[in-house]
């Protein structure tokens, strides 16, 4: 016995296939959040740091261990709290399958809850539905919107034998279809499926794991040489190791990742105020170096809304007669997004209307709609749709060149006559566009002077998408989807998964991509992208997929988070370079002096203050003052280490200046320790305005946090070697000249210092 009837499935076959081919629904498994928290102890800065600590604690160092335990758990506090507050795409995906649905089962129409579909099952849908699975439809007639899914503002006509997609929604009409896919099978399913695979490597990461393997290479080196030192000299492993120990801590960029996470989360606070919400930190950093935008155009650069953009009123004919028409043959009730932009300008004209008697929806077979009145005594019929059947209709031929003109504009083109009941008279054209977003073309040019390339990706024609790209000022040839790997200003006739692999097919060309857009055939390319963005109009799984979201309408949001990104990445440089430098300059103190002078110029405790008195001081420059570059920001790691090198030379003349005055003046080794200590602070905080400006010293401000905590950290250490509080205590004259000296040497280094750093950043 067929258990499939026309009536639909029986409910035995439901339960059957409900167990073949699993709910309608998109499943996935949610990681535990304590895994989430340890994996931020799973990189390489983290193991150098646990390595450590598990050898200071075998050889009893406790203080020493704490210090770097307090270390790890502020670096993955503070990673891990602000990436939680990223939201997960697939579980809106669930959210938006929790629909109900009118199904027939047992040859009874019911109500079930959608995830129990299954593919075979008779359901019904009508004006106002979402549909809940891909279906084959075998009658009726529907205008369904698929923006959520295309994106597109423009509803199609589907009738029997079409196809309606999954989370679409039914605006005219009512039809019954089959069930031919459902979850993860179906349209709306498959695109989760390319939510979940999509994602960018991110840059970031790949920056700290490049400076730390420059860093712990030299430190290698370093260790190896007092290690073979030591065995030539007797000296005894339980005295180097510690050293060799502190060395590397020393050498380990501690606070580079906490750094970047406090910056860019200040930031995305920061943009919170001008509408756009960061779900993922690296996105800003990759604001500053995406060099190609990929917009959606609509909902994106427009409105996503059809508006009346032309009229062609035929000679001896009134505009707003040719509207008056046009209206007596729309109707509110049908909610075509057609009728509603006619009946919006007619409105906002104050046309009258005459009173209609009778009014006939548009009909696909015969592509118009038609209204009955009552005019100089008889019926007439007013008529609007397909220029080609009402120029028929009303035998004329010079429709053909006018209606192509306003359609070059990128315009939907409808014709309008009226007339007694066989007689209509042709009375002109009406040209339906959805409108381009004011600001869009304003942040379009900013965005290509700032040296991002913009292209634009769109399912419409060629002719409409030229139109568009042509009024906002985007460059570059029109390719249709055959030609995604060529270099192109604007792609039309996109489809959704040509999206996704436009953004990964940048990628590989080593661009860093941004992609803007609303609807959910655009999650997985904004979960690809680099700087995935999704517009104020977007649908929720756009926007969770995406790693910022626009909170307000319009395109300001991307220029914005671009100009903070640049900002971002600056303060990130004087960091980077700073740390650089002053690993350089400590590492090669501590093994040089030891190997020079056959003892510790500064003690292991006073090492680990030091990562204190300057480290964390100098996460204040996430809040420095600085200017955005004109151009696309790269880190050129290999420049940045060879920089930082010259400058960490020249600081480390300076250090042994300190050791060799002091040796001078006949200071104990202690107070000797103490000074060295000293030197190493002024000298780090010195370096910070040394690096923080590419021109010299003087030319900005810095902000008001890194001066109070710069100025905090001079006085804390001084009244800590004063005083002989935590290490020997040395005059008060002491620290006085040795920071006077700083600053005199520090000035003399800027002179060197602007053709050198220049060659770091185009600012």
């Amino acid at each position: 016995m067929n258990e499939k009837t026309s009536m639909g499935l029986s409910s035995e076959e439901a339960k059957r296939r409900l167990a073949q081919y699993g709910p309608n629904e998109v499943v996935e498994e949610k990681p535990k959040t304590w895994l989430l928290f340890l994996h931020k102890f799973w990189a390489p800065v983290p193991w150098m740091l646990e390595a450590t600590f598990v050898l200071e604690v075998i050889l009893g160092k406790w203080p020493e261990a704490i210090i770097i335990a307090l270390l790890l758990l502020f670096n993955g506090i503070l990673g891990f709290s602000q990436e939680r507050k990223a939201k997960n795409a697939l579980a809106l995906l669930r959210e938006r399958l929790r629909i109900q649905a009118r199904v027939c089962r047992d040859g009874k129409w019911q109500i079930i809850v959608a995830a129990e579909l299954v593919p075979g099952d008779l359901i019904h849908v009508r004006v106002g539905d979402i549909v809940p699975a891909d279906l084959h439809l075998t009658e009726g007639n529907v205008l369904v919107d698929q923006s959520a899914l295309t994106g597109e503002s423009m509803p199609v006509e589907c009738a029997a034998e079409g196809t309606l997609y999954s989370a679409s929604i039914i605006r005219r009409g009512e039809a019954s279809g089959e069930v031919v896919a459902t979850g993860a099978k179906s349209y709306f399913g498959k695109t989760a499926e390319l939510v979940r695979s999509a994602g960018a490597k991110s840059h970031l990461e790949e920056l700290v794991l490049s400076i730390v393997r420059y860093l712990v290479a030299m430190d290698v080196l370093l260790v190896v040489a007092i290690l073979a030192y030591a065995m030539v000299e007797n000296i005894s492993l339980a005295r180097i190791l510690p050293f060799a120990l502190i060395l590397l801590v020393a050498s380990v960029p501690v606070a580079l990742p906490a750094t970047f996470t406090l910056a860019t989360a200040i930031a995305s606070l920061h943009l919170v105020h001008r509408g756009v919400l960061v779900t993922r930190l690296a996105a800003v950093e990759e604001a500053a170096a995406m060099n190609d935008l990929c917009s959606d155009k609509t909902g994106t650069l427009t409105q996503n809304r059809l508006s009346l953009s032309q009229t062609q009123p035929w000679p001896e004919v009134e505009e707003n007669d040719l509207l008056a028409m046009a209206s007596v043959a729309s109707d509110n009730s049908t909610q075509d997004p057609i009728d509603l932009a006619i009946l919006q300008e007619a409105t906002k004209r104050q046309i009258k209307l005459p009173v209609r008697q009778q009014f006939v929806p548009f009909d696909p077979a015969s592509k118009r709609s038609e209204g009955v009145f009552q005019q100089e005594g008889s019926a007439w019929r007013a008529l609007k749709g397909s220029p080609q059947i009402i120029a028929k209709l009303c035998a004329i031929a010079d429709w053909e060149n006018v209606t192509a003109q306003l359609a070059d504009t990128g315009a939907r083109v409808l014709a309008v006559a009226a007339g007694p009941e066989g007689n209509p008279r042709f009375l002109g054209l009406l040209a339906l566009a959805d409108p381009i977003r004011p600001d869009a073309g304003e942040v379009v040019h900013h965005l290509q002077e700032l040296g991002v390339h913009v292209r634009m990706v769109t399912g419409d024609s060629a002719q409409t998408a030229q139109y568009v790209a042509g009024t906002l000022g985007i460059v570059g040839q029109t390719c249709d989807r055959s030609r995604l790997s060529e270099d192109c200003g604007v792609y039309a006739g996109v489809f959704p998964a040509d999206k996704f692999h436009l953004v990964q097919g940048l990628q590989k060309k080593g661009r860093i991509v941004g992609m803007t857009g609303d609807g959910v055939n655009d999650a997985p390319a904004l979960k690809q992208a680099e700087m995935g963005v999704a517009v104020e109009t977007a649908t929720d799984v756009a926007k969770a997929a995406a790693s910022i979201v626009l909170t307000t309408p319009g395109l300001q949001g991307v220029l914005d988070a671009v100009t903070t990104g640049r900002r971002v990445y600056q303060r990130m440089l004087t960091y980077t370079l700073n740390k650089i430098v002053k690993v350089f300059q400590v590492a090669l103190f501590l093994s040089l002096g030891f190997l020079i002078f056959r003892s510790f110029v500064v003690t292991p405790l006073l090492v680990l203050l030091l990562l204190f008195a300057n480290d964390f001081v100098t996460m204040s420059l996430a809040e420095d003052n600085v200017r955005p570059s004109p151009q696309p920001d790269r880190w050129a790691i290999r420049t940045l280490i060879l920089s930082s090198l010259v400058v960490s030379i020249a600081w480390l003349v300076y250090i042994f200046g300190v050791y060799a005055v002091g040796r001078t003046l006949h200071l104990p080794t202690d107070s000797l320790q103490t000074l060295d200590f000293l030197g190493l602070v002024f000298s780090g905080l010195a370096n910070v305005f040394l690096v923080r400006e590419r021109g010299h010293i003087w030319a900005g401000r810095p902000g008001a946090f890194l001066a109070v905590a710069s100025l905090a950290d001079v006085i804390v250490v001084s009244i800590l070697a004063i005083m002989g509080w935590l290490m020997a205590p040395i005059p008060v004259l002491f620290v006085a000249y040795l920071l006077g000296a700083t600053v005199l040497y520090t000035l003399l280094l800027d002179q060197i210092k602007v053709p050198l750093l220049r060659r770091l950043t185009s600012a």
